[in-house]
C-alpha cells in the first residue's frame, strides 16, 4: 500500500509527497487531529489524547506530478498539519450497490445520513450505505449452465414495491458460466447466491452487493439507441411545447425565485419513471431542508403510496467542502446506472449543477491551471458533456430496456443565460427550459419562456413518429404553429407598447390575445391544484386543439376593447376547464360555453 506525508495545504486541496505509485482519481485517507466527542472518535480515530483524537479524512487524487500527488479532501481540513500521514486505498471513489438503497438519504460519499447523530456531521464520520444485517427473500432466475456477462440477471428480491435484480457484477469481464445458484429463500446481501466459472476455469462467488467507481460509466449493455419515446411529465409547457424523452437530457436555468425547485418537484412526482434520484449538489441548506421536509409527504399519483418509497436523495449543502459537490453528482449517476441495468426507468434531478461547476472552478484555481471564461476550467464543456452522456436508454444483456433521464438545473448569476455553465450545458443537453424572471414576476408559472426554450427531440424522426402514433397525426406541426402564434403575439405586444392601443390596427390586438390564449391555457399551470397539477397527453391534445381552432379563426372586432373583452372571457372559461376533471359534466359544460361564443 502506497503511503505519503502532507507537504502543503490550500484549504481543501492538499499536496502529498508519496513513496510509491498512485493513480488519477485514487482514494486516500489523510490523518488529521481533531477535538470532539466519542462519536467522532468512533468514526475514524485511533488513540485519544485527552479529548483530542486523530481522524481519517477521505480524499481523491486529482493531479500527479512526479512524487507529489494533489488531492481534494471531502471534509474540512481544519487542524491538518504538514507532515500528517496519508494512506492510499488503491481504488477510486466507489459506490456500494445492493438492495436497500430506495427511500434512503445519502451524502455525496454515500454515507447514510439517517444513521448520523448530532446537529452537525462530525468530521470523518462514516456510515454504511446498506444494512448488511437485513434479510432479503431471494428468487433465482438464472439456470445452472447458463452463459452470463456483466449485468446479466441472476435473481431478484422485492425492494419495497420494485423488483430488484441481482446481477453479475459490472467489474466482471468476458463470458461466465453459472456453476450453481442459491435456492429460493432468505439471505443477507453478503451471502453467496451464485458461483460463476470464467473461460479459464476460475471460480467466482457472487453476492447481492457490489462496488463500482462512480466516475466510470457502467457499460453493462449491448446497445444504446437514440431516445424515441416521450416521457410524460404532466406539465403542459414541457409535454406539449418542448417534450423530454425517456432516456433524454435537459436542464432548467433560471434566476433565484423563478420556480426551479417547484418545477422539479412536480416533474419528480408526476413523471413516468420507476426510480427517482434527487441530487442536491451544493444548494443552500434551507432549500435542501425543504427536500427532506416535503418529499416524505408527497403522494405518488401512480401508486397512491409515498413518493419517497421509490426515491433516493443525495445531499450536499453549500457549506460542505467543494469536493463533496463533485462527488455527489457522480454518486447519484452511478446509482442511477445500477437501477437502469435492472430494466427500470430512472429519472435523475440535479439541483444545481452550477454549484458543481463552481466547485470545479475552485479546485482548478487552487491547482493554478490556466483559467477559461469567468475562471472556469478550460475543459468545463468536456466535463459536463461527458457527464450528461451517461444518461440514455440502453438495451440490456437480458433483452430488456432501461433508461436514465437526466434533468439538471443551473443557477446563472443574475439570470445571465450567456455565462459559461449555461452555455456549456446547452451543448450537452437536448432540452433547454429557460425560466424567465419576467414571467415569474408576473406570476406566470411555470415560468418557462416559450420562445427561448426548446427541445431538440422534436427534430428526431423517431420522436415525430411516436407523437404521430400516440397523440395525433401531424402533432409536431401543430406544436410549431403554437410557437409561431406566441412569437407573433410577442411582436404585436411590442408594437402596442410603443404606439399605444389606438395606434395599431385591431388585428395587432387580435394577434396579441391569441398568443395570450395559448399562454394562459396551455403554458401556465397550477402546481398546487390537485386537478391542474397533472395533465395527461389526451387532455393536452383536446385542450390544445381547441385553442388552435380559435387561433386559426378570423374575427371582425370593431375596436380593441371588444377584442380584449372577448378573449378575456374565453381565457376565463378555459382556465375553469383546467380546474375541472377531464371529460366530466363540469368540463363539458365549460366546453359548450366556449363553443357557443365562437
Amino acid at each position: 500500500m502506497t503511503k505519503g506525508t502532507v507537504s502543503g495545504i490550500v484549504a481543501n486541496m492538499v499536496v502529498v509527497r508519496v513513496d510509491g505509485a498512485v493513480a488519477q482519481n485514487e482514494i486516500c485517507w489523510v490523518t488529521a487531529a481533531t477535538k470532539g466527542t466519542k462519536g467522532a472518535k468512533d468514526a475514524g480515530s485511533d488513540q485519544a489524547k485527552g479529548d483530542h483524537f486523530s481522524v481519517k479524512l477521505m480524499a481523491e487524487v486529482i493531479k500527479v506530478i512526479g512524487d507529489e500527488a494533489y488531492v481534494q479532501v471531502f471534509d474540512s481540513t481544519r487542524g491538518l498539519e504538514v507532515g500528517a500521514q496519508v494512506e492510499f486505498a488503491g481504488h477510486m471513489l466507489e459506490v456500494t450497490l445492493a438492495p436497500g438503497l430506495l427511500s434512503k438519504s445519502f451524502d455525496g460519499l454515500q454515507n447514510d445520513l439517517e444513521k448520523m447523530e448530532g446537529l452537525f456531521i462530525e468530521r470523518g464520520s462514516v456510515t454504511e450505505p446498506v444494512d448488511y444485517g437485513a434479510v432479503w427473500d431471494f428468487v433465482p432466475t438464472a439456470e445452472v449452465g447458463r452463459s452470463v456477462v456483466a449485468g446479466s440477471w441472476l435473481g431478484e428480491v422485492r425492494e419495497i414495491n420494485l423488483v430488484h435484480k441481482i446481477m453479475v457484477p459490472f467489474t466482471f469481464e468476458g463470458t461466465y458460466t453459472v456453476k450453481d445458484i442459491a435456492a429460493k429463500g432468505s439471505y443477507r446481501v453478503t451471502d453467496a447466491i451464485a458461483t460463476l466459472v470464467d473461460g479459464e476455469g476460475g471460480e467466482h462467488v457472487v453476492t447481492m452487493v457490489q462496488k463500482w467507481p462512480v466516475k466510470r460509466a457502467v457499460k453493462a449493455y449491448s446497445a444504446k439507441p437514440r431516445p424515441s419515446k416521450v416521457m410524460e411529465t404532466g406539465v403542459r409547457a414541457i409535454d406539449t411545447f418542448n417534450p423530454l424523452t425517456e432516456g433524454g437530457t435537459g436542464f432548467i436555468p433560471g434566476p433565484f425565485g423563478a420556480g426551479k425547485t417547484v418545477l422539479q418537484h412536480a416533474i419528480s412526482k408526476q413523471a413516468d419513471a420507476d426510480v427517482i434520484m434527487v441530487i442536491a449538489c451544493g444548494e443552500r441548506a434551507n432549500e435542501v431542508v425543504e427536500i427532506f421536509e416535503e418529499f416524505p409527504h408527497l403522494v405518488d399519483p401512480h401508486t397512491g403510496n409515498k413518493l419517497m418509497e421509490r426515491t433516493i436523495i443525495i445531499c450536499n449543502t453549500s457549506n460542505m467542502p467543494v469536493a463533496a459537490r463533485e462527488a455527489s453528482v457522480y454518486t447519484g449517476m452511478a446509482i442511477g446506472e445500477y437501477y437502469r441495468a435492472m430494466g427500470l426507468k430512472v429519472l435523475i434531478l440535479a439541483d444545481s449543477t452550477s454549484r458543481w461547476a463552481q466547485a470545479l472552478r475552485e479546485m482548478s484555481n487552487r491547482l493554478e491551471e490556466l483559467p477559461g471564461q469567468d475562471a472556469f476550467p478550460m475543459d468545463l464543456s468536456a466535463i459536463i458533456s461527458n457527464f450528461y452522456s451517461r444518461a440514455g436508454i440502453v438495451s440490456l444483456p437480458d433483452g430488456a430496456m432501461g433508461s436514465i433521464t437526466f434533468l439538471g438545473t443551473v443557477s446563472p448569476a443574475g439570470g445571465n443565460l450567456k455565462e459559461p455553465v449555461t452555455e456549456s450545458t446547452k451543448k450537452a443537453a437536448r432540452c433547454f427550459y429557460a425560466l424567465s424572471q419576467a414571467r415569474a414576476d408576473s406570476k406566470r408559472y411555470p415560468a418557462i419562456d416559450p420562445l427561448d426554450s426548446y427541445s431538440k427531440y422534436l427534430e428526431y424522426p423517431e420522436v415525430v413518429r411516436y407523437l404521430d402514433q400516440t397523440v395525433e397525426q401531424g402533432w409536431v406541426d401543430k406544436v410549431m404553429r403554437g410557437k409561431t402564434i406566441v412569437q407573433r403575439g410577442k411582436e404585436a405586444s411590442e408594437q402596442i407598447n410603443i404606439l399605444g392601443d389606438d395606434g395599431v390596427p385591431v388585428e395587432y390586438h387580435e394577434r396579441f390575445w391569441k398568443s395570450e390564449l395559448v399562454d394562459f391555457v396551455i403554458l401556465q399551470q397550477d402546481a398546487f391544484d390537485a386537478t391542474d397539477a397533472y395533465t395527461s397527453f389526451e387532455r393536452q391534445r383536446v385542450m390544445y386543439n381547441m385553442v388552435l381552432d380559435i387561433c386559426d379563426r378570423e374575427f371582425e372586432f370593431p375596436d380593441f376593447e371588444v377584442c380584449s373583452g372577448f378573449f378575456k372571457e374565453l381565457v376565463n372559461l378555459f382556465r375553469q376547464m383546467n380546474y375541472a376533471q377531464f371529460d366530466s359534466s363540469e368540463f363539458n359544460s365549460y366546453k359548450d360555453q366556449i363553443l357557443a361564443k365562437l
